[in-house]
C-alpha cells in the first residue's frame, strides 16, 4: 500500500524529477507532485510524494524531515486529507450572502 507524504519548504526551482530522485534514496517512489499556483504558474513551495510502502515512507520522513534540500530545509510528514472549504462564487469575492 502506498503512502502519501507532504513535503514543505521546497525551493521554487525544485522540479518533480529532482524531488522524486531525492526521495528514491529512501525507497520506491510512485509519484512526486509539486503544487503550482494557477495565477502565476510558479511553485507554491510544497508538494506530495507517494512512496510504495509504509516502511519506505517512514524512511523518507526520517531521511528528509528538517534536512536541507536545494538550499531549503524541508518539512516532511504524512499527508492529511484536505479540509473541506466552502465554494466561492465568481463575483462575490468569497463572501457569504
Amino acid at each position: 500500500m502506498n503512502k502519501k507524504l507532504y513535503v514543505g519548504g521546497l525551493s521554487y526551482d525544485t522540479t518533480e524529477d529532482s524531488l522524486k530522485d531525492a526521495f528514491s534514496k529512501a525507497g520506491a517512489v510512485d509519484s512526486a507532485t509539486i503544487i503550482i499556483d494557477r495565477m502565476s504558474g510558479r511553485s507554491k513551495g510544497f508538494g506530495f510524494v507517494e512512496m510504495a510502502s509504509e516502511e519506505d515512507a517512514q524512511k523518507a520522513i526520517d531521511m528528509w524531515d528538517g534536512k536541507e534540500f536545494e538550499g531549503r530545509n524541508l518539512t516532511v510528514n504524512e499527508a492529511r486529507p484536505m479540509k473541506e472549504r466552502p465554494q466561492r462564487g465568481f463575483n462575490d469575492g468569497g463572501r457569504d450572502r
